[in-house]
């Protein structure tokens, strides 16, 4: 388990925020049954666990910079550091009762991500990584699972929504990659698919037109957890392309194969 002084900063925020989160998902399944919705409602509790998270950072690492999914970006005095937060991960799922989704912190030091924590509060599942420490659910060392065989992996994927991404690629992608593994997921939350790489609950994962905060904690996590991450076209930097593609060594080259042949 990493116990350094920046782990403990960053998990205290996590914990913090998480507290409003599941208090505010208690109240949406009554939300549900009203004409309006609970669409206003999950937006004020977005809000609110990105406001505790920054007031928490602020306070422990003053003068860090801020990237933020509701907020935008905050410049810092300290220019070399900033927080990568998305307070919400999977608000959709959130919006209509579904348990999967996440708050994801990422430590972005001189253009590269140091540390990450992605925690899970309806099932009670904190990921930490930091750079050359690596990955643990739980206090318990993680590994990324070590299938070397397409027809017995579990493939996780985004899905483009109404008026975001290329369909027509989506369904392409996705009939290349049906065609080989033995399975596919699309849960809803970015961040913990990347986690769900990291601890080989997925063989693989892949999405496009995702932002820095969904996937800053999640790539260093995979990585740490001896996995490989580039964006869904080979290039190695998956937060200045907007996509990501991850996995094993081998599940990572033969998913980047199919997606490559689906785009021709």
């Amino acid at each position: 388990m990493i116990r350094s002084p920046l782990m403990t900063v960053m998990t205290d925020a996590v914990m913090k925020a998480s507290r409003s989160l599941k208090r505010d998902f208690g109240e949406v399944e009554n939300l549900q049954v009203s004409r309006k919705g609970p669409g206003d409602f999950v937006s004020a509790a977005d809000r609110k666990a990105e406001k505790i998270l920054r007031e928490a950072l602020e306070k422990a690492r003053p003068g860090y910079g801020f990237v933020m999914e509701e907020s935008g970006i905050v410049e810092g005095t300290d220019t070399s550091h900033r927080w990568h937060i998305d307070p919400l991960d999977g608000t959709t799922n959130f919006l209509h009762g579904l348990p999967q989704f996440a708050i994801s912190v990422g430590l972005e030091r001189d253009g590269q991500i140091v540390a990450g924590v992605i925690y899970d509060p309806a099932k009670d599942e904190l990921f930490i990584a930091e750079k050359g420490k690596g990955a643990y659910l739980n206090n318990r060392r993680i590994r990324v699972a070590g299938r070397d065989e397409m027809a017995e992996a579990v493939i996780a994927c985004g899905l483009p929504h109404i008026g975001k991404g290329d369909h027509g690629l989506f369904l392409r992608e996705c009939a290349s990659v049906m065609a080989h593994a033995g399975g596919m997921r699309r849960f809803g939350a970015a961040a913990l698919d990347l986690a769900y790489v990291a601890c080989g609950r997925f063989d693989a994962y892949w999405e496009r037109g995702l932002n820095s905060w969904d996937m800053a904690a999640g790539i260093l996590m995979v990585r740490e957890a001896g996995g490989f991450v580039a964006d869904a076209d080979g290039v190695p930097n998956p937060m200045a392309t907007g996509s990501i593609s991850c996995g094993n060594e081998y599940m990572h080259r033969e998913l980047l194969k199919l997606l490559k042949k689906a785009k021709g």
